[in-house]
C-alpha cells in the first residue's frame, strides 16, 4: 500500500508552517528512503527521529526532515522545540481522526518541514505545524488533492511567494 502523500501550508510570514509527508509500508521505498535521509546528514539537514516527549517517539515512527538549514540559535530552538511538537500533536490528532494505517509499527513517515530562519513566535509556530501536520496527513489519507480544486490551482498557481497578475 502507498506510498501516501500529503501537503499543508498554514499560517503567515515568518512563522508560518510547510509541511510535506510521505506515509509508506517500512519495507517499501518510502522505508529505504527514511533509513537513507536518517543515515545521510548534510551541512544544516540533519533529519532526525520526532519525538512526543523525550524517549517516547512518534508513531508511526517519524523522520522530521528540516527544508531550511539552521542559521541560528533561535532557528534551531523553533525547529526542534515547536516545530517539532506540533508535528507530534499533528500526528496525534491524526491518529484519534483514524487517518493513519492501524497498525503503525509497520509504517514510517517523513515529514519534511519548513521553519523561516525568521520565525519568532514559538506557540505560532508549534501552532501552524500541527495543523499544517494534521492538513497534510488528511490529504494524504484522501489520496492526494482533490482533482478538480487542483487542476484550477495548477491553472492559476499562486503561493506565499508568488502571486500573478
Amino acid at each position: 500500500m502507498g506510498p501516501f502523500i500529503g501537503e499543508g501550508f498554514v499560517g503567515e510570514g515568518p512563522d508560518a508552517a510547510h509541511v510535506n509527508i510521505v506515509i509508506g509500508h517500512v519495507t517499501s521505498s518510502v522505508g529505504a528512503a527514511w533509513t537513507t535521509a536518517l543515515a545521510t546528514p548534510r551541512q544544516g539537514h540533519v533529519p532526525f527521529v520526532a519525538v512526543a516527549q523525550p524517549g517516547i517517539p512518534v508513531q508511526p515512527f517519524t523522520l522530521f526532515v528540516n527544508k531550511a538549514a539552521i542559521e541560528n540559535e533561535t532557528h534551531g530552538n523553533l525547529t526542534w522545540g515547536a516545530a517539532q511538537a506540533g508535528l507530534a500533536s499533528g500526528v496525534g490528532a491524526a491518529t484519534n481522526e483514524k487517518l493513519l494505517p492501524r497498525d503503525v509499527t509497520e509504517y514510517v513517515m517523513i515529514a519534511a518541514m519548513w521553519v523561516n530562519p525568521l520565525a519568532a513566535d514559538e506557540e505560532a509556530v508549534f501552532g501552524n505545524n500541527r495543523s499544517a501536520t494534521l492538513e497534510a496527513i488528511r490529504m494524504a489519507s484522501r489520496g492526494g488533492p482533490a482533482k478538480g480544486p487542483a487542476l484550477e490551482a495548477m491553472l492559476n498557481p499562486a503561493n506565499p511567494y508568488f502571486r500573478r497578475g
